[in-house]
């Protein structure tokens, strides 16, 4: 099992990916999960969020819910950190992975911004 250190480690870097969206959306949360989110969007249309469990830290991106078409050429190392429908684990820092979680969150903006997956 990972040391909380790196299971913090991990969850500045993903809020490091959200970092170039966070002008553009407000802080909200659900079930006490920190989000990001558009202005006034209820709180469970949310963007992103990051939590930190017992075992793994979750990056919630939820526009891959609404729009599936987002996740079209996964890599096998991303996809099998998908958890559910909108969940990536992470237990380990991996800069391949994470770079490619930063493409697809810029994707995933996109779309959330324009309505297409809100």
């Amino acid at each position: 099992m990972a040391e909380t250190g790196e299971f913090e480690a991990i969850e500045r870097r993903l809020w490091a990916i959200l970092a170039p969206y966070r002008d553009r959306l407000e802080e909200g949360s659900v079930y006490g999960l920190v989000t990001l989110k558009r202005p006034g969007a209820k709180a469970h249309g949310f963007f992103a969020g990051v939590r930190v469990a017992s075992k793994h830290v979750a990056f919630h991106l939820m526009p891959i819910y609404a729009d599936p078409t987002l996740l079209e050429g996964l890599s096998p190392a991303l996809r099998a950190r998908l958890k559910g429908r909108t969940t990536f684990d992470f237990v380990s820092a991996d800069e391949g992975v994470f770079s490619e979680l930063e493409a697809l969150v810029a994707r995933s903006f996109e779309a959330y911004m324009t309505g297409s997956a809100a």
